[in-house]
């Protein structure tokens, strides 16, 4: 991703010979990491719901995968997007484990494909004119301009640098975040880094040495190959890309947004490639669309709808290799079972129960083989399925007293730790039974009309599950 993602940052700016390129690695690598620790979670959670990847041997074929369609075509010198690439690897594992792809999730990411460079150029369009009647109107001496353009393309970049970090973290690391090995760690008593933020903090480091490494290239393509762009320009298309993966990526945003009753943007790793072709064609088309390369626009977009398919295929031939001939464990099989409790759950929940008799007491490995039992039987409706499936999922939990040190060094509130500790010796069965038995016990435990608050519960939840997840 650095070798390829750092020329939507400053491949206009490298390109047009503002900045140096040495310059320009060292402020892009500093700004990714800050963004990524800082700002990746809410992306993550997104593409989570894609496919949890629960084994840690899956979870690194899917990163493989996503990273060799990447770096193929990097080697090529195209731009491509590393969030289709992981899209991509994503579906691959979900065919090869069985695993339902959310068609919601799926559907929100696409769209971002063709909202993000139709954002990027609208952007691209209004910011270009606005800022050269500005110049216009104030009259700067060249020398000077060229200075302020400078300075522009260096904040513009270290602004980008922040959100490409922030928003395509996810791309990088995020398959990692259910399988991850980490626990939280806390330095001095003062700062704590969790089991996400220190896999988001090694995935900084390794997109800053492909920066250094291999990013060049791909910084003359996109600042000079695709449209030769004065430093007005660049400077532009940088601010442009910025703003719209910081759209896409401020938690902060989204739910000031909610709370107060707004429409909010999905919180959604997209393509910063894509975002910055979209705010230089914005800018070409503002200028009549002279001096636009056609074929090389043509070119990047083929591998759009490439990357994706070669990462699935890739991901998916590697998981059959490493499940079968190095014999590792590529998934977990998250079994689903409709018991008595499940039953009783479902009818508090509203779901008729009339016609799940042929389902009842039957095992099913995986969600899509639930999911067709579901389908056959014809009476419900896909949000009952969903919810038919929630309540069926087994995921034996225990709550065993040996885990406790590493709860207790965990992010939980006072009020939740002492609610955990009263189930100490406590077997679930399924998820849903232990997040029913916390609500009862302890206020903090419910959900409230915050979505940050409720974000903030789901977290504390999954840490929960995976601490002391039965093995």
């Amino acid at each position: 991703m650095g070798a390829n993602d750092a020329a939507n940052v400053f491949g206009t700016a490298v390109g047009t010979r503002m900045v140096r390129f040495s310059t320009a690695a060292i402020i892009c690598s500093i700004f990714i990491i800050i963004g990524a620790v800082w700002g990746g979670a809410g992306t993550a959670s997104t593409l989570s719901k894609l496919g949890a990847v629960n084994a840690l041997p899956g979870a690194f074929m899917a990163a493989l995968s996503a990273a060799l369609s990447v770096y193929l075509m990097t080697k090529a010198g195209l731009p491509v997007s590393t969030s289709q690439a992981i899209v991509g690897a994503i579906i691959g594992w979900n065919l090869f484990s069985g695993t339902l792809t959310d068609a919601n999730t799926l559907t929100k990411i696409i769209s971002t494909w063709v909202l993000c460079p139709l954002l990027a150029a609208i952007f691209g369009a209004v910011i270009f004119k606005i800022t050269v009647k500005a110049m216009r109107f104030a009259k700067i001496h060249l020398i000077r301009v060229d200075a302020y353009t400078r300075l522009g393309l260096l904040l513009a970049g270290a602004f980008g640098s922040y959100s490409l970090g922030a928003n395509n973290i996810a791309n990088v690391v995020g398959v990692f975040v259910s399988a991850s090995p980490f626990d939280n760690i806390s330095i001095g008593g003062f700062f704590t880094l969790s089991s996400m933020q220190q896999l988001f903090l090694m995935g900084a480091i390794a997109i800053a040495v492909g920066v250094f490494t291999y990013s060049k290239r791909v910084m003359m393509t996109i600042g000079n190959d695709l449209l030769p762009l004065s430093p007005v320009g660049a400077w532009v298309a940088v601010v442009s890309h910025s703003i719209v993966l910081f759209l896409f990526a401020s938690e902060g945003l989204k739910y000031a947004l909610e709370n107060r009753g707004l429409p909010s943007i999905p919180l959604v790793p997209v393509s910063s490639s894509q975002a910055v072709v979209g705010a230089v064609l914005g800018i070409a088309l503002v200028q009549g669309g002279q001096g636009l390369r056609w074929r090389v626009f043509g070119s990047i977009s083929l591998g759009w709808i490439v990357t994706p398919v070669i990462a699935s295929v890739i991901c998916f031939l590697g998981l059959f290799f490493l499940q079968n001939v190095f014999n590792q464990q590529t998934f977990r099989v998250v079994p689903y079972f409709l018991s008595n409790d499940a039953l009783d759950r479902l009818a508090k929940a509203g779901v008729s129960q009339s016609a799940l008799e042929p389902i009842i007491g039957e095992r099913y490995d995986n969600a899509v083989a639930m999911d067709q039992a579901l389908i056959e039987i014809g009476k419900y409706s896909a949000r009952d399925r969903e919810k038919i499936m929630d309540f069926s999922r087994r995921t034996p939990i225990l709550i065993d007293q040996k885990f406790f040190t590493k709860l207790n060094r965990g992010l939980l509130s006072p009020e939740r730790l002492e609610a955990v500790h009263q189930l100490n010796g406590r077997f679930y069965p399924y998820e849903w039974m232990l997040k029913d038995d916390l609500a009862k016990r302890s206020s903090s435990w419910r959900k409230k009309e915050n979505k940050r608050y409720n974000q903030i519960l789901k977290q504390d939840l999954q840490f929960l599950i995976k601490l002391f997840r039965a093995k």
